[in-house]
């Protein structure tokens, strides 16, 4: 099995990435997909996060209202050290659970938005870096609903890019066309996984 581990900056294009990859044949385990399923109602995460941060971060129908726990978590270092310590066990564990799955012999992809930040660059066969510059995250994030000055605090609460690129094995350019990155995503694969795999 190949192990690579995914990141990058928040509106960096880590999803564009991880979905190439998975076109080429790669497995993929999701960081962030893992950590909504582990805070869907009724399970101990949520009741965590509700225990540690109180009702206000639930909707209407008993779901996370992620909107309201955002703004408690970015604007607050400590209340975003609490999140992290409820959630990061369970996604760990969920994680190991689909590695376990996986065949033997797979390209196993790891999407961990935060995997500088929690110290896991050394987990992983290979560290791919998906890196776009900071106006243009900012413009992607505003793009997707956010305000600005919230796009900006996701930015500036996430490890540098120098951070990022000093774990780096690889670093994928996404400031251009999806077909410059589709191009990055094909020779990454063609030089550094196939003949990994043997």
């Amino acid at each position: 099995m190949l192990r690579i581990g995914l990141t990058g900056g928040i509106g960096s294009g880590k999803s564009t990435v991880s979905g190439l990859l998975v076109e080429r044949g790669a497995v993929l385990v999701d960081a962030d997909r893992i950590a909504r399923e582990v805070l869907e109602p009724g399970t101990p995460g949520l009741a965590a996060v509700v225990a540690e941060f109180g009702d206000g971060v639930l909707s209407a129908d008993g779901s996370l209202d992620r909107a309201a726990l955002a703004a408690i978590v970015f604007s607050d270092e400590s209340a975003r050290r609490r999140l992290d310590a409820l959630v990061h066990p369970l996604v760990r564990q969920r994680s190991v659970e689909l590695v376990a799955a996986a065949p033997d012999d797979a390209v196993l992809v790891n999407d961990v938005p935060l995997l500088v930040e929690t110290g896991q660059a050394g987990s992983y066969d290979l560290v791919v870096v998906v890196a776009a510059e900071r106006e243009t995250r900012v413009a992607r994030l505003v793009g997707r609903g956010l305000a600005e000055a919230d796009a900006r605090a996701r930015i500036a609460a996430q490890a540098t890019d120098e951070q990022r690129r000093a774990v780096a094995d690889v670093v994928l350019d996404n400031s251009g066309t999806p077909e410059q990155l589709a191009e990055q995503v094909d020779r990454f694969w063609a030089e550094r996984v196939e003949p990994a795999r043997g």
